[in-house]
């Protein structure tokens, strides 16, 4: 699975009351969620990212709480992966559960910078920066969870195995 897109930077420790502020999580409709994903350090980002672009952050990105809400409104915006050096665990864990890929790679992460062409292939585990000509290595995302981003996520996923 290959996922190419523009880069968003943002730094370390981008926690999840960053991604989506608490005041707006008395819902879980993606798209309400989007409209004010990253509100807090980049206004405009929701209006101006598109489906398939790529955030890149700093390290620890999600920490925070364990709200789902983070991962659901990244995914609403469009954005089609994040990669960071670092993920906060149960941001990692959620961002598979509704499908978004989390690419833990230091060397991209330090590398990459805003309005860069990126190009990831989850099984791989290559990230090609298309603007800089320069490539990244991370691990392979493992089968299983490659079904899950594959399928949408895990409720998606458990859907199809349930209908087999």
């Amino acid at each position: 699975m290959t996922i190419r897109g523009k880069a968003w930077t943002f730094g370390a420790d981008v926690d999840t009351d960053i991604i989506i502020p608490a005041r707006y999580l008395t819902t879980t409709d993606p798209g309400e969620l989007a409209a004010h994903c990253m509100e807090p350090v980049s206004p405009e980002f929701p209006r101006l990212v598109r489906p398939g672009d790529i955030v890149v952050a700093g390290k620890n990105f999600g920490c925070g709480s364990s709200r789902e809400h983070a991962p659901v409104a990244l995914k609403g915006c469009g954005v089609a992966a994040v990669i960071a050096p670092t993920f906060a665990r149960i941001f990692y864990r959620n961002a598979f559960n509704v499908g978004l890929p989390a690419i833990e790679s230091a060397a991209a992460a330090a590398a990459i910078r805003q309005g860069d062409e990126v190009e990831i292939d989850l099984g791989s585990g290559r990230i090609e920066n298309r603007t800089k000509g320069e490539r990244y290595a991370f691990s392979p995302i493992p089968p299983f969870m490659m079904e899950l981003v594959a399928a949408g996520g895990l409720m998606a996923w458990l859907k199809a195995q349930k209908g087999n």
